[in-house]
């Protein structure tokens, strides 16, 4: 579990940070209150792995090749990490519960609350946190071009790629816990998947208005 959190560590602070650095255009507002993952995490790996973790800890290959795709689209195109912000953040509020729910059943301690704090959320609930990121992410669609928006569909198979990467890199854990990494990255697959069809959705829908708003104008 704790190699599993690991190889996404990096990935969700990155994410993060880019969010705060570009907080006062498009996508600042994706990082929903409440959302933040990193500190999460960090304590996680604090309690698996002793509270001196990042001593020894060095990023491995295949998170670092993740990582410089992310650096590579932020300097060209910072609009284009949507793809991974929701994708991620998705996969982990439905795939995560359900991980977490299995590794509590699992456990012989009576307590639930260490070692579980990435797919806790504190005063609030998934259900909030979903509907504030969809309702971000298509407020952030009416606001940019096709262009742009098939771009971001695009990279949406590279998450998809890059996930199951830095999955396979993971060395020196049970089959149990490989097969619920790959469950989280069937959730995410899912959820691109949903993304495509929403998002190819909302550009018909907002296609027809504009022929609807030529039409009114025409008869007006």
């Amino acid at each position: 579990w704790a190699e599993g959190l690991l190889v996404f560590y990096e990935v969700f602070k990155f994410l993060e940070e880019a969010l705060e650095r570009h907080k006062d255009s498009l996508i600042g507002d994706l990082l929903i209150p409440g959302m933040q993952r990193t500190r999460a995490f960090e304590e996680d790996l604090s309690h698996y792995l002793g509270q001196e973790w990042k001593q020894d800890y060095s990023v491995r290959p295949e998170v670092q090749n993740y990582l410089e795709h992310l650096r590579n689209l932020e300097e060209r195109q910072p609009y284009l990490l949507v793809a991974y912000v929701y994708h991620l953040y998705m996969g982990l509020f439905s795939g995560g519960q359900i991980l977490r729910a299995k590794k509590m059943m699992s456990l012989s301690s009576v307590s639930t609350s260490e070692g579980n704090n990435v797919t806790a959320y504190e005063n609030t609930t998934i259900g909030s946190l979903k509907k504030q990121l969809k309702g971000a992410i298509n407020e952030f669609a009416e606001n940019i071009d096709r262009e742009l928006r098939q771009e971001i569909l695009e990279e949406g198979i590279n998450v998809f790629k890059l996930n199951n990467t830095i999955i396979a890199s993971v060395k020196g854990v049970d089959e149990v816990l490989r097969r619920r990494l790959l469950k989280l990255l069937i959730a995410v697959i899912l959820l691109i998947i949903l993304f495509l069809f929403s998002w190819g959705y909302f550009r018909e829908e907002h296609s027809a208005s504009q022929q609807t708003d030529k039409i009114i104008n025409v008869e007006l």
